[in-house]
């Protein structure tokens, strides 16, 4: 339950995505990615994300840990899932 309230946290699954495609990325590389997040809540985010330990700052910026790779992973069939059903209801 820790956990899927941490990922049901505005922003959350979006940083995870991202650091999954471009990794790893600075604090304003990361903002731009996630467009419309304001440097507060993308903060608490990271901190959020990094005390759960699937993300670390490293000496390139931020990235996933093994832990948050592992469930990155597992995030892909539920897109893939969602790409289908939003072409069902297109």
């Amino acid at each position: 339950m820790v956990l899927l309230e941490a990922l049901g946290k505005r922003w959350a699954l979006r940083v995870i995505w991202e650091l999954s495609n471009n990794n790893p990325c600075t604090f304003r590389e990361l903002q731009s990615l996630c467009e419309e997040v304001s440097p507060t809540s993308l903060n608490n985010r990271l901190k959020d994300l990094r005390q759960l330990g699937l993300v670390e700052l490293t000496s390139h910026g931020y990235a996933l840990t093994n832990y948050g790779r592992s469930l990155s992973d597992l995030l892909l069939p539920l897109d893939r899932w969602a790409n289908d059903w939003a072409d069902w209801l297109a």
